[in-house]
């Protein structure tokens, strides 16, 4: 599952991969035209809470796989020349500049974050107006020779993602059942994938409630978030927690932007987190929102997948709140899980297992 950070150039988003992932791309990386890759930890203050409370030995935290995609240029992904990397990602983060900076240019010659929005909007629709064109030229041709019900079911569908296109819309806004989701799994239409945006903005703005003014795309209801990346590498250089948090108490902040950023990366793929927990071992892991308990076991190990036996589950705000396991069981809050049971965000689990 990866998530890749677009935008125009001059934005900010090679410095956010690097906060994001810790690693800072060569010269040679960045001249390739290639995505480059990395890997970034979700910053979770409730894996915090759990080392602190079991002091374990080793302690990992989830990751999420990260892709800073080559700077679009207009007309870049209507002409294809970056949409076969967009189309291999599970979801998008699009960087977007709101700083005000005379001494970096900007390609449209001013700073103005509707209009970036718009632009890279109407160059991923465009990408997908053209595939709906294509394939319902060979559709057209296929009707008229063999009538088939299947592929005139296909046309009408088109159709209708043709027409919410045309209002400059995003598919992932338009509602679909589950059939005609399974018709379209397979094409690479990229306004179907989640999206992130991030405004990057000087340290001024920060506290600036309005997000977005005017904008045609849905930046209302997206995951639309402000980060400063200038002030997100000065909390990353500082050397000491204690350091860390009173610069961003001066701010008004309670936490580093970028790690907000990472938890909603991780729903943007559609991923909760569960946790396992012990002296030995804290550690937080990924699965697919919706997966069974069983196969939450496989994420861990496939043993554990195949001699399943249960889940023991505490919920994390029970721990939480009633200061450890003993309390928990005590409190009637300890649970037994089978198969079945859909693993939700927060869950702590202990696989009983034989194999």
């Amino acid at each position: 599952m990866k998530i890749g950070i677009i935008g125009l150039p001059q934005t900010g988003k090679k410095a956010l991969f690097e906060l994001l992932t810790g690693h800072k791309p060569s010269e040679n990386e960045v001249a390739s035209g290639k995505p480059i890759h990395g890997i970034a930890e979700i910053r979770d203050s409730r894996f915090d809470y759990l080392v602190g409370m079991y002091k374990p030995k080793k302690e990992v935290r989830a990751r999420i796989e990260i892709e800073l995609l080559p700077k679009i240029e207009k007309d870049a992904i209507s002409k294809g020349e970056i949409f076969e990397d967009i189309a291999q990602l599970d979801a998008l983060c699009h960087v977007v500049r709101a700083f005000k900076d005379e001494s970096i240019y900007h390609v449209s010659g001013s700073v103005d974050p509707s209009r970036d929005i718009d632009a890279i909007n109407s160059e991923l629709i465009l990408h997908d107006l053209i595939f709906i064109e294509k394939r319902s030229e060979r559709l057209d041709k296929k009707v008229k020779q063999t009538k088939e019900e299947a592929s005139i079911k296909e046309k009408g569908l088109l159709a209708k993602l043709k027409a919410h296109l045309d209002k400059e819309l995003p598919l992932r806004l338009l509602e679909l059942n589950a059939d005609e989701k399974k018709a379209i799994a397979g094409y690479p239409f990229l306004t179907r994938k989640e999206m992130i945006r991030v405004l990057n903005v000087s340290e001024g703005q920060l506290k600036e409630r309005q997000l977005v003014k005017g904008s045609m795309d849905e930046a209302a209801t997206a995951n639309t978030m402000r980060v400063s990346a200038k002030v997100e590498a000065e909390v990353a250089g500082l050397e000491s927690e204690r350091e860390r948090k009173e610069f961003l108490a001066a701010l008004g902040i309670d936490e580093p932007a970028i790690n907000i950023l990472t938890r909603l990366c991780l729903g943007a793929l559609k991923l909760v987190s569960f946790f396992t927990v012990g002296p030995d071992e804290v550690r937080q892991w990924n699965v697919r929102a919706g997966s069974t308990a069983v196969e939450a076991a496989g994420a861990i190990h496939s043993d554990l997948q195949k001699g399943f036996i249960r889940a023991e589950l505490i919920k994390f705000d029970d721990i939480k709140k009633l200061g450890g396991e003993d309390a928990v069981k005590a409190q009637g809050k300890f649970y037994l899980k089978g198969k079945e049971y859909i693993v939700e965000d927060g869950d702590i689990l202990s696989i009983r297992f034989n194999v």
